[in-house]
Parts: C-alpha cells; sequence; structure tokens
C-alpha cells in the first residue's frame, strides 16, 4: 500500500491550499480516510477524516470550517482543501488510511491507521 501527498508548499496567512494524497494497493473493501500534521516538538495532531465511500466527514475544531476532507473514489485520490490559512497551521502534513468495521469507527480517536504517507510540509507566513 503506497500513500504518495502533494501539494504542500509556502503560502502567505489567510491564502489557500489543497493537498492531494494518491493511494495505490490498497487491499480492504473499507477505508477510513485522514488527515494529520505535526510540528517538530508538538504531538501529531489529527484534523480530519472521512469514511470513504459515503459517511460523514469529521474535523478537529482547529481547522473547523477552514479546511475541507474529500475524495474522489475513482481516482483513489484524498483532498484536503486548506483555506483562511494561519502561521500556526506551518506543519507536516501526512494522510492516512486504515480498514474500519464500519464508519462510526472512521475518526482519528476510534482507530490506529495502518498506512501513512510521507509527508508534505506546509508552512505559512
Amino acid at each position: 500500500v503506497q500513500l504518495v501527498e502533494s501539494g504542500g508548499g509556502s503560502v502567505q496567512a489567510g491564502g489557500s491550499l489543497r493537498l492531494s494524497c494518491a493511494v495505490s494497493g490498497y487491499p480492504y473493501s473499507s477505508k477510513c480516510m485522514a488527515w494529520f500534521r505535526q510540528d517538530p516538538g508538538k504531538e501529531r495532531e489529527g484534523l480530519a477524516v472521512i469514511y470513504s465511500g459515503g459517511g460523514s466527514a469529521y474535523y478537529a475544531d482547529s481547522v473547523k470550517g477552514r479546511f475541507t476532507i474529500s475524495e474522489d473514489d475513482g481516482r483513489n485520490t484524498e483532498y484536503l482543501q486548506m483555506g483562511s490559512l494561519k502561521p500556526n497551521d506551518t506543519a507536516m502534513y501526512y494522510c492516512a488510511a486504515t480498514p474500519v468495521f464500519g464508519s462510526s469507527s472512521c475518526h482519528w480517536a476510534l482507530t490506529d491507521f495502518r498506512y501513512w504517507g510521507q509527508g508534505t510540509q506546509v508552512t505559512v507566513s
């Protein structure tokens, strides 16, 4: 299984970025997808999660109303649209995927994610 993030970069405060996560080789019928971020010296933070193929999306309070998670199931690609970016959004952003037993288990607080991408850096100044 391979997850490859792209779309990171440097942006001014108030700007937008769209991160992509291309998933290949995923062998399970269920897929819970999430985005996380981590800044050096800080704990990893769950940001957004969605159950692939139809399920509610959930967001951390820190990004609710500014970030949107979505998927293009036909392309096996997940997205994180980020708007109204702030300097404290600066971090390495990771996508993750895991099989779950039902959409109700699809949340970073309820499951350990099995597969991870390598990360993409987002810098907001």
